[in-house]
């Protein structure tokens, strides 16, 4: 046992040997057993955003006969099941307005465009009151509420959309709407 735990000499003739052995190498470079990781991007559902984005895009469909489309002055939509006193209160403003996109001087497709994006980016930050302000069409040709008919019949298509009513005479009047949103799942 003793001889085993005794420390080995290594003669001047190994020693040769073995510095001949290695002779031209090089020493390598000394690098840490433990790398630091790189960060990697937190998850992002890209494509679900990618469908998202696109089904927002398609469900604004056009009507067949634009110049059939209603022209009331009053605007008002709401899904069946949501109760008269949440739509008595969007009526008279009293939810908190948290965002608002002005339509004015806009023709149809850059609308909707406009409209599929803030849609987007209201269901990213929660916002469940938004005003869109389409105006009233007194600068259009005859003077008819184009993009006003064409938010009205675009968003009972939008499964966001749980009402949406003209806004007050103090906000826009018939000159815009006040949109009530599901809340983010």
């Amino acid at each position: 046992m003793a001889n085993l735990l005794a420390k080995k000499t290594i003669s001047d003739e190994e020693k040769d040997l073995f510095r001949e052995a290695i002779r031209g190498t090089r020493p390598l470079q000394d690098e840490p057993r433990i790398k630091p990781l790189k960060r990697k991007p937190s998850p992002r559902p890209r494509q679900r955003e990618r469908d998202e984005q696109q089904v927002l895009e398609d469900m604004f469909s056009d009507p067949a006969h634009p110049e059939d489309m209603e022209n009331g002055e009053e605007l008002m939509f709401r899904r069946s099941g949501l109760q008269d006193k949440v739509m008595r209160k969007l009526r008279r403003g009293e939810f908190s307005v948290e965002a608002e996109l002005d339509l004015h001087g806009l023709v149809k497709l850059e609308a909707r465009q406009l409209i599929s994006d803030f849609f987007r980016e209201n269901r990213r930050l929660g916002y469940r009151c938004i005003r869109i302000i389409h105006g009233k069409g007194e600068g259009s040709a005859g003077k008819r509420p184009i993009l006003k008919q064409y938010v009205n019949h675009w968003l009972p298509q939008c499964d966001d959309v749980l009402a949406f009513c003209s806004a007050r005479q103090v906000d826009g009047g018939t000159g815009a709407i006040y949109v009530l949103l599901r809340a983010p799942k």
